[in-house]
């Protein structure tokens, strides 16, 4: 992770629409300036409209007969049949709270939703918020508009991080889509009797693909303490004691089935798993994300 995008990794600067904008530009546009591979809009038949070139843009894209004549460049997009609509779902039950380094898991998963976001929008695909807790539900409902971005921000911007994952009923109008989608649920697949794993399971359709994000700390898998502690659930309050220099491996061992379970529960049913640490950069984070979007893609 680069210094510039670690001193911006705050909550102030996270909680405000211009922060998380400037933060998703520096990470999308310098990733982008690093790959060998095209992430822009592609081409299709038709002229559909131009708009101004932005640093990450393919040079291929660029009308010179515009340049030509008006000194500026522009990129010219043309509508294609591969635009599709893209759902951010974010877990904001309060165990999202858990902090490493400074950085909570909450803050993880706005900072890398508003990156795909912005990604999202230079490709000209449609996109939405759903940020869900037990208190309430905030939403953004996909558009390609030019407020949208600002909009969704502002939802990510300001959604906090209370209480527990919403169960059972309210959720119902969430399971509805249409036409081409994909589903990104960013979680910490905290939950009691499996609420979690039961709504990821309604979400996925023959017709969409799904994407869950899983954002565990390495102190959390590992049980990475020396002495004895006492933990406490950041949603039930429930305390407990634990020696960790007699426990540590049994703890392991269960974090690890635990997750091998998740990820195998999940590729069976044709949802694509993706462990989450939350040491890992964002620029690691949005390249396994885009292999895997080439991967369903095939």
């Amino acid at each position: 992770m680069n210094s510039q995008i670690r001193s911006l990794l705050k909550p102030e600067v996270i909680n405000t629409v211009n922060g998380l904008e400037l933060i998703a530009r520096v990470i999308v546009e310098g990733f982008m300036s690093g790959s060998n591979k095209s992430q822009a809009v592609g081409t299709g038949q038709e002229f559909s409209q131009y708009r101004s070139y932005e640093p990450g843009d393919d040079l291929r894209m660029l009308d010179w007969k515009m340049y030509a004549r008006s000194g500026r460049y522009f990129i010219r997009q043309a509508d294609i049949e591969t635009n599709i609509t893209v759902k951010f779902m974010l877990d904001a039950s309060h165990s999202m709270m858990y902090t490493e380094d400074g950085l909570s898991k909450f803050m993880y998963a706005k900072v890398m939703i508003a990156a795909l976001a912005y990604l999202a929008r230079k490709q000209s695909d449609a996109f939405g918020l759903f940020t869900v807790n037990e208190k309430e539900i905030h939403e953004v409902h996909p558009r390609f508009e030019q407020q949208q971005f600002m909009r969704f921000l502002h939802i990510l911007a300001t959604a906090k991080s209370e209480g527990t994952w919403k169960k059972g009923n309210g959720l119902e109008h969430l399971y509805d889509h249409h036409g081409k989608e994909m589903i990104i649920f960013i979680t910490d697949l905290y939950d009691e009797e499996n609420d979690l794993l039961q709504f990821i399971a309604r979400l996925k359709t023959v017709r969409n693909e799904v994407i869950v994000f899983h954002l565990m700390g390495r102190q959390e898998t590992d049980l990475g303490f020396k002495g004895s502690f006492t933990f406490e659930d950041l949603e039930t309050k429930v305390r407990s004691k634990v020696e960790t220099t007699t426990q540590q491996k049994q703890y392991s061992e269960r974090v690890q089935q635990w997750i091998a379970h998740s990820r195998n529960w999940m590729l069976e049913k044709q949802i694509s798993y993706e462990l989450i640490n939350l040491n890992d950069s964002f620029e690691t984070t949005l390249r396994n994300f885009l292999k895997i979007r080439k991967t369903l893609a095939r």
